[in-house]
Formats: C-alpha cells, structure tokens, sequence
C-alpha cells in the first residue's frame, strides 16, 4: 500500500521494515554495564542504574556506561525516546562520597570495561587523586578539572542526544544525582521524591551548572544559597519536572508520558529537540558548566573544605554529613544511617 492508503502511515516507526534497515542485523536489546542495565522495549530504551545497595551512587564508571548507553539509543532506529531511571530506593544519591571523603579523596577505580580507559596512570588514578587532594600537599586546579569534566560530559550525553530524555525520579536526586537529572530534556517524579544539592553548604558546588538554566536565577539561587532541596511536587510546581504523581503511580505516569512520546516519528522528535537545544545552548550551557566544575573543585580545598574532610575521615562520612545538614532541620537522624 502506498503512504496515501494506509491509516497515519507517518507513526510507523523505523527498524526491521523500514527499507533503510532491511536484511541489517538488529541492535541489541540488553546489555550490562557496570552501574547500570540497557533495555530496548518497543520505542522505549531503558537507562537503569543499577546499585541499588549504595544508592545509585556515582563511580568512575557512571559518566562512561551513561554516554554509552545514550549512544546506543541515538543509533537504534527503534529507539524514539530514552528513559533514565534508578533501582531501588532513589534514582542517584550522588557521588560514592563515603569513599572519596573518608580515604582522603580517593575515589573507586574505574572498570575499564566496554572500551573505558583504564584509570591507572591517569587523573582518574586513585592515588593521584588521592596526592593532589593532600590537605598538606599543593592542589592542581587542572588535574581535579580534568576529573570532574569528564563526570560532566558522561552527564551531558542525556542533553547532547538527538532524541529526547527523559528522567524518571522516585525517592532522591540529590548531589550530583541532580546533576545527572538536570540534564534530561524532561523530568517526572514521584510527589515525596527529594531533588537539590545539599553540598552546596560545604564541600561541592554543582558541576553541572544547569540549575539556573533550569529553574531560573532567583529560584536557583533560593535552593542553592542554603543546601535546601525541593519535593517531587514543588519541583513540578516551580516548573524543574514536567509532572509530579503519588509514589505508587509514578510508573504509569511515566509510560504514559513516554508512550505519547513514542507515537511521534523520530526526525520530528530530532527536529524539535535540536531546535529547542539551539535556544538552550545560547544561554551559556557550556560556560556554566566549566565554570561550575572548577568551582567544585575550589570548594574541596578551602579551609571549610578541608575540615569537612578531615572531619569525614575522623567519624565518618555520614556523621560528617548529619553534622553539615543538623542546622537547616534536614539532617538524617543517626537511627537512619
């Protein structure tokens, strides 16, 4: 049948009987990484971090398996929208900061695995991290700037993507769990759902600088200002989520969401998103985020810095973080560590 006889020919989606992809192999539909699953369903790829045990957090693998698993989806003709989510109790926690804080900074090795380089004699090297993050020592700005962009441009994948992102988020995004977030073209969260940086109160600044693009620079600056973080409905109320719903129907609201997605044709889903991008972009994207991520990394070495991190090294990051958090009314009660 000719496009003129066939009912809305224009959503047949791309793939197996598209005449570009007959006779070729079919991409994959599951694989494996090292802090998160990849999983084709009809239009939909799945982006699921998988440590549910420590919170989703961040490692030296993250930005690698994230940009990999983006690229995937951009190249399947099947995929029309890519789903991020979290296992577990939260979407992402942030970075694995138990261990960079209590072992003076030195962060997990990374797996090399899928075509990662290797960590060993590179700034992503424990113990180069480790000796340029000596209290004692001198700090080179530029070696934790070459660590923490690269956590940025992994992020960023979900933003540079030609189709659109979406972030499904249930129990927490914080730290640079919001970093990740932020940089989903679209965000629906459970009502309860915790979103913010509380490491803007010592210790962090967020690297991604994508709150004030976001959210404005008033209401950025509201929630960055004190560390305070916002609930699944004020962040749809102040516009950051497209969509807030009680816990329990957060999975249905998000394949609701993602399936009307899925109904448009690819290049449409391309062409807007590109478009939209264009105005984005514009603001300074690319500024803030070099700005904010050398900023982080001044904010590890100052005094109030140090501290921080001797005083997690002495009783434990999450006391030190209770500590942190005990002044503004949001501190995590010791029973609940």
């Amino acid at each position: 049948m000719s496009p003129g006889e066939t009912p809305a020919a224009w959503r047949d989606g791309h793939g197996a009987d598209d005449p570009l992809y007959a006779g070729r192999p079919t991409p994959a539909d599951h694989v494996n990484y090292p802090t998160l699953t990849y999983e084709v369903t009809g239009r939909v790829a799945r982006i699921t971090f998988n440590r549910p045990a420590q919170g989703n957090a961040i490692t030296n693998d993250t930005p690698h398996d994230i940009a990999h698993a983006v690229e995937r989806a951009d190249l399947d003709p099947r995929v029309h929208v890519i789903l991020v989510s979290g296992r577990g109790k939260g979407f992402c926690g942030g970075y694995d900061l138990s261990i960079f804080a209590e072992s003076a900074m030195t962060p997990p090795g990374s797996e090399g695995s899928d075509g990662a380089i290797p960590a060993d004699g590179t700034v992503l090297d424990p113990e180069v991290q480790a000796r340029n993050h000596d209290p004692e020592g001198t700090w080179d700005p530029m070696v934790d700037y070459a660590m923490m962009s690269r956590f940025n441009r992994g992020f960023s994948a979900l933003l540079h993507a030609n189709k659109p992102t979406v972030a499904k988020i249930h129990g927490f995004a914080v730290a640079g769990g919001s970093d990740i977030a932020l940089f989903a073209d679209q965000i629906i969260c459970a009502d309860d759902a915790r979103i913010g940086y509380p490491p803007t109160r010592v210790w962090g600044v967020p690297a991604a600088g994508m709150w004030a693009h976001r959210l404005g620079d008033a209401r950025a600056k509201r929630l960055l200002l004190t560390g305070d973080s916002l609930t699944g409905r004020q962040a749809a109320e102040w516009g950051l989520a497209v969509e807030s719903v009680p816990a329990e129907e957060l999975d249905a609201a998000t394949e609701d969401l993602v399936g009307r997605i899925a109904q448009m044709p690819v290049n449409q889903l391309v062409m807007v998103k590109l478009a939209l991008n264009s105005a984005l972009l514009a603001q300074g994207v690319a500024n803030s985020g070099m700005v904010s991520t050398v900023f982080d990394g001044i904010s590890r070495h100052t005094r109030e810095g140090y501290a921080f991190q001797q005083r997690a090294a002495t009783v434990g990051f999450r006391e030190a973080v209770r500590e942190r958090d005990e002044p503004f009314g949001d501190a995590k009660p010791r029973s609940q560590q």
